[in-house]
């Protein structure tokens, strides 16, 4: 099968389009580019959702030069460090994975699982490191620490689906 050229003006209209809410394929130098509507939606929303990660940092700047009793507690100065880490890493991570979801062999279901389960596991274990040393004398992680371990879980599941699906989708033949 032989794929014809479209025109750039088209590409354009076909992108920008509010109504389309299926897959997209664009010809692009000989390849072709598909992500659905869903996928866009939530890439979107994670990257308008970033720079709250950028202001976590400069949080933790200010703690660190202004607030003497955030210093004297390496505890609470460790799992704050941790959960502004794994949120950035994270949330780049559920970026990263957005853009090969939708050429997994995957059911919806599973897509959809997919979709969701990285991003949450990237608000749940930075929320479980900070929320769990919120006091400043907090010599232990309160229970709340449990969500990393359910965030980790949703991760590992997350990437190990869509690894799987991107494994088991057959060769392309040009």
């Amino acid at each position: 099968m032989q794929k014809k050229s479209v025109p750039a003006e088209l590409v354009i209209v076909h992108l920008t389009s509010g109504s389309l809410r299926g897959p997209c394929c664009v010809p692009l130098n000989g390849m072709e580019v598909v992500m659905t509507y869903e996928t866009r939606l939530l890439a979107g929303i994670l990257l308008i959702v970033l720079p709250t990660v950028m202001i976590g940092g400069v949080s933790i700047l200010s703690l660190l030069v202004g607030d003497p009793t955030y210093k004297e507690n390496p505890l609470r100065q460790d799992f704050w460090r941790a959960g502004h880490a794994h949120a950035g890493v994270w949330l780049i991570l559920a970026l990263v994975a957005l853009r090969y979801v939708d050429e997994a062999n995957l059911s919806n279901e599973m897509k959809w699982f997919v979709r969701g389960s990285i991003p949450v596991a990237a608000i749940l274990v930075p929320s479980a490191f900070f929320l769990s040393v919120l006091s400043p004398d907090a010599t232990a992680p309160s229970g709340i620490i449990l969500l990393a371990y359910v965030g980790a879980v949703l991760l590992a599941v997350g990437v190990l689906v869509l690894g799987v699906g991107l494994v088991r989708r057959p060769a392309q033949r040009s």
